[in-house]
């Protein structure tokens, strides 16, 4: 498996402090990097520039599915082999890359999902908690255990990004990933991972967010 054949989509807003050397370290390992800006209004888009990434930028705020959504297109346009997302605020360890190939290889998976609940200590408490129901859900759903739906750090293949049909434009992108990937007979496996906590602010809105997590489950019961 080539690296240049795997391109990293990094969905970002407002995260111009961090994105730079993300980008850095990891274009230098030969990876392919996708930075898709939902409207940040500080310097994100030229810090990510300035260290090589791929760029497509918009004006205005839609959300972290359609950057996710749009930046899977764009490595499926590009021949990717698969597509690992993350985030872009430095809270994914960038060594935790070499555990989604090393699972990739072994197993085949078509989406191989982070895990940070093998060690929740040093998640927010009520992260924690809205995570760990949600995963019970989304297993419910799937009658398949997942330990973290919420989680963004995660590999797709080829194959995963043609044969998924995502829809949704928010936060709800991971859980419907997951079913998805379910509904279309794709293979799941995942992988531990650290995460680093150092006091930033969430965007996720828990009040709004929840809200549209449980609109988004309803829609799937009526969804063909």
């Amino acid at each position: 498996m080539n690296e240049s054949n795997i391109f990293i989509v990094i969905p970002t807003y407002n995260e111009a402090k961090t994105i730079g050397p993300i980008v850095d370290q990891l274009c230098h390992r030969g990876f392919r990097v996708v930075v898709v800006d939902d409207g940040s209004k500080d310097k994100t888009i030229v810090e990510a520039n300035k260290f090589g990434a791929e760029l497509i930028a918009y004006s205005k705020n839609a959300g972290k599915g359609r950057c996710i959504r749009e930046g899977l297109e764009y490595a499926l346009e590009n021949n990717c082999e698969a597509a690992i997302t993350m985030d872009g605020d430095g809270q994914h360890s960038l060594g935790d890359i070499d555990k989604f190939i090393d699972e990739y290889k072994k197993s085949g998976s078509d989406v191989i999902l982070g895990n940070r609940l093998h060690s929740p200590k040093k998640m927010p408490f009520l992260r924690r908690c809205t995570n760990l129901c949600m995963s019970f859900i989304i297993s419910l759903i799937i009658t398949e255990r997942v330990d973290d739906s919420q989680c963004g750090y995660r590999l797709v293949s080829r194959k995963g990004i043609e044969k998924m049909k995502l829809i949704t434009a928010k936060y709800e992108i991971e859980s419907e990933m997951i079913i998805e990937a379910k509904r279309r007979g794709l293979k799941m496996s995942s992988v531990n991972i650290d995460s680093i906590y150092e006091g930033e602010t969430s965007q996720i809105n828990p009040f709004l967010d929840t809200i549209r997590f449980v609109k988004f489950i309803i829609n799937e019961y009526t969804r063909k």
